[in-house]
């Protein structure tokens, strides 16, 4: 694992955490998939997650987390930690206390490398990912209120286009929604989740002219 090229090309290509603002512009969302779903009409709420990536000798890998089966919404799902903002944070702010609060990942632990894509949901949250570097492997203990699982899934899997898919469900009159999928052995990551890592994928890779080879360079 080239661990310095990954390092590197992240620091590259990732928005600098100070060019965030309030009501960044989503460059992705929900949406890109389903034109015709119905947005919310409210002001979207600002929201951020942490995309912790792992540099472990044996190649590098993202902190996910399975919701708890006691939320009220989102029950079980693949995600990474974070939420909302609280009023005066910033995106970087809000990830770093919602991955401590969650998974008692210490922000010490966490070198903020940069944002990447603001992600638009279908409901109604303006959410950014911001992508730490962790040069330890983590030591995390999930809320159990929050949180049922804590796992790594390998980097060089979440960025290979080919575990990427269009998967779908069936709505109300016979509308079916798409998102991006990317299963993982039993674990399914999938919808928001799998849209933040297609955006940073298209962000590191999607220039390049042989994008899996460049992926591979930081994976191998």
């Amino acid at each position: 694992m080239s661990l310095e090229t990954l390092r590197t090309r992240l620091v590259e290509r990732l928005a600098p955490v100070d060019s965030w603002r309030p009501g960044f512009q989503a460059a992705r969302s929900d949406f890109d998939l389903n034109p015709t779903m119905n947005r919310v009409k409210a002001e979207l709420r600002p929201a951020a997650v942490l995309v912790p990536v792992v540099a472990r000798a044996e190649g590098a890998t993202v902190l996910l987390t399975r919701r708890a089966d006691t939320l009220a919404s989102h029950t079980g799902q693949i995600a990474f930690p974070g939420g909302r903002l609280d009023p005066g944070e910033d995106a970087v702010t809000a990830a770093l206390r919602e991955a401590d609060e969650e998974v008692a990942l210490a922000p010490a632990a966490v070198e903020v490398l940069g944002l990447s894509d603001a992600y638009e949901t279908g409901t109604g949250f303006l959410v950014t990912p911001v992508v730490g570097w962790l040069r330890e492997p983590p030591r995390v203990t999930p809320s159990p209120d929050e949180v049922a699982e804590v796992f790594e899934t390998p980097w060089d899997f979440l960025m290979d286009a080919a575990n990427h898919r269009q998967d779908f469900y069936d709505v109300d009159a016979g509308l079916r929604r798409w998102f991006w999928a990317m299963p993982w052995g039993e674990r399914y990551i999938w919808g928001a989740t799998a849209g933040i890592l297609k955006g940073l994928h298209a962000r590191l890779y999607g220039d390049e002219t042989a994008p899996g080879a460049a992926a591979g360079e930081d994976a191998a």
